[in-house]
């Protein structure tokens, strides 16, 4: 089993929901997360005072799956949050050692 951890652009969750819903996906934890990454946020101005905004906000996408669909299902992720511009955001595959589903009991993949 595979933990999938997708860090993107607010404006991309309901494209990489839809995605993951088409494929079956359905149960994942959706986080509202701030940081940055290269780009190290950017400058505003308000009532005329310049503003360093150091973390931009992001979502944090966090599912399980099994380690046969990790692939596909991260490439399904990239596809629909990719806008071709700096801050697009992070994918990361982590390995999976239990899975306990607290109500019935279930482990292993059954309990995904």
């Amino acid at each position: 089993m595979k933990k999938i951890e997708a860090i993107i652009k607010p404006s991309a969750l309901e494209a990489v929901k839809d995605a993951l819903n088409a494929r079956g996906i359905n149960g994942m934890t959706i986080s509202e997360v701030k940081g940055h990454g290269r780009q190290k946020g950017h400058t505003e101005i308000y009532r005329g005072a310049e503003y360093v905004v150091d973390f931009i906000p992001k979502i944090k996408i966090e599912l399980v799956v099994s380690s046969a669909d990790a692939e596909p299902v991260a490439d399904c992720i990239r596809q629909a949050a990719n806008s071709g511009k700096i801050g697009d955001g992070k994918i990361f595959v982590l390995p999976v050692e239990e899975v306990l589903r607290i109500r019935t009991g279930e482990r292993g993949e059954t309990a995904i």
